[in-house]
């Protein structure tokens, strides 16, 4: 799959054109709440980190990965995260379901999606990411 990007600074979001034709403003802040790294997803259902406070999380650097992904820095220092591109069609075509995602559980855990998260602890694996 191949795509081109563009960031928008002041909008907050990645455009992603896929060469299926289809186009995606993905946001900044989705991208971080879902990114696929293991400091966020853990390393098995049930293990992800619920993260909070990124509504205005930017995106500093975009590095490509080889032919097949990008690994965006983000203003809170995220950079573990690596996007292939079937990823962020995924994103971009799922936003919706996503948001709701996404919203259902910060309600579950009862908490606001701009809270600060809490301090780092150790993580329940045992590494530290």
């Amino acid at each position: 799959m191949d795509a081109r990007l563009s960031q928008g600074a002041q909008s907050r979001v990645l455009e992603v054109g896929f060469s299926d034709g289809a186009t995606f403003r993905i946001p900044f802040e989705l991208m971080r709440v879902y990114s696929p790294s293991a400091e966020v997803q853990g390393h098995g259902p049930g293990q992800e980190t619920l993260q909070t406070g990124k509504r205005n999380v930017d995106l500093v650097a975009l590095e490509p990965v080889g032919n097949y992904a990008v690994q965006p820095t983000f203003s809170d220092g995220h950079d573990s995260g690596i996007f292939s591109w079937d990823y962020l069609y995924f994103l971009g075509a799922k936003q919706d379901e996503l948001w709701a995602d996404y919203n259902a559980r910060l309600q579950a855990a009862g908490v606001d999606r701009d809270a600060p998260m809490p301090e780092k602890a150790a993580s329940a694996c045992g590494h530290h990411h």
